[in-house]
């Protein structure tokens, strides 16, 4: 079967001598779960919306919402700049029988380094709707200097080397409280150097963010290295739907084929976001239903795409304790172990 894969043209719009993105700006209205079952149960684990200190596309009770009309299981939001696991638990007071989850960003909103705290109190909050400890994001010294704020930065290593006490702390939090530990913006290097450490203190869920994006671009090598270190790799669809001609056009747009071959690489290991919710980029239902239909239609098996758009992230969620049996090499999901949704009292 041949998937309908958005081609980017609507109305014979071109922009920039490129291809304009404007058929994946859809109205809300649009997303409703298709015959193809395209969205059925999603996770988008890295999605912005509003409220931010940024403007966004969405707001996040409308788009969960969307993202409950359009099939999905669950999504989980991120704010670089303050947290939205406390909200996680209002939206679901508004949109019932969806997962809806938040997360932390250890930037200088909860001060100039990583607060040990701060991990405390999200893991405690009402509903246990953190699902994600994010290390230093736009305030991470690997973003600072690589656009030239040199001695700028909350640091997650010290001079010398070694993970700081502070971030292992919050490695041990994680693992106690069995959530994600994610890299943020880390460097390569750092993200290795973590991701050994975390194999030490037994975090499980330990996630290499948006490995195919920007400047934390990772070799194959290198990622095979951080698998084989227990990390789970993200790749985000972001990179390919910017560059000239959008919202975003600084960036470079990444080839469609060379993000199939990021995904290809171990998606027993890895997982697919969008990391959409920009204004004026397309809305993250649609940039997800095109990413989707992209890698069917390249030669990802929908078994891949299950492990990718569905079981791991929903893994790493906690929405399933046990997700593969092996038997005759097929994959099935043992739905009594399927979590029940908490709802709000």
């Amino acid at each position: 079967m041949k998937y309908k894969h958005r081609n980017f043209i609507k109305n014979s719009a071109i922009a920039f001598g490129t291809p304009h993105l404007n058929s994946l700006y859809s109205n809300y209205d649009e997303f409703e779960d298709d015959d193809c079952g395209l969205l059925k149960n999603v996770c988008d684990i890295h999605v912005h919306a509003s409220p931010d200190t940024k403007g966004r596309a969405v707001d996040e009770i409308d788009f969960a919402l969307d993202a409950k009309n359009a099939g999905y299981r669950a999504v989980m939001y991120k704010s670089n700049a303050w947290s939205c696991h406390d909200r996680a638990f209002l939206v679901r007071c508004a949109v019932s029988e969806f997962e809806c989850f938040g997360s932390l960003c250890m930037n200088t909103c909860v001060g100039d380094k990583v607060n040990v705290r701060a991990a405390e109190l999200a893991v405690e909050t009402a509903g246990n709707f953190c699902k994600c400890i994010w290390m230093p994001t736009i305030d991470s010294v690997y973003q600072n200097e690589s656009e030239g704020r040199k001695g700028v930065g909350i640091p997650v290593l010290s001079m010398d080397g070694v993970v700081l006490p502070e971030v292992v702390r919050v490695m041990e939090i994680c693992a106690k409280a069995d959530i994600i530990f994610a890299t943020g913006h880390s460097s390569p290097h750092e993200s290795l150097i973590m991701a050994k450490k975390a194999k030490e203190i037994g975090v499980s869920k330990f996630v290499v963010t948006h490995a195919n994006s920007l400047i934390w671009k990772l070799s194959e090598d290198k990622i095979k290295e951080l698998i084989d270190l227990g990390a789970f790799i993200e790749f985000s669809y972001l990179p390919c739907l910017w560059g000239s001609g959008t919202k975003l056009p600084e960036f470079d747009r990444m080839p469609e084929p060379e993000f199939i071959s990021f995904v290809k690489i171990n998606p027993e290991r890895s997982f697919v976001s969008t990391d959409l919710g920009q204004v004026g980029m397309p809305n993250p239902i649609s940039g997800m239903r095109n990413c989707i239909e992209l890698m069917l239609n390249s030669g990802v098996s929908k078994h891949d795409v299950d492990m990718l758009v569905r079981e791991n992230p929903a893994k790493l969620l906690g929405l399933v304790r046990a997700f593969r049996a092996r038997e005759s090499g097929k994959v099935s999901v043992n739905h009594s172990e399927i979590l029940p949704t908490v709802r709000c009292q």
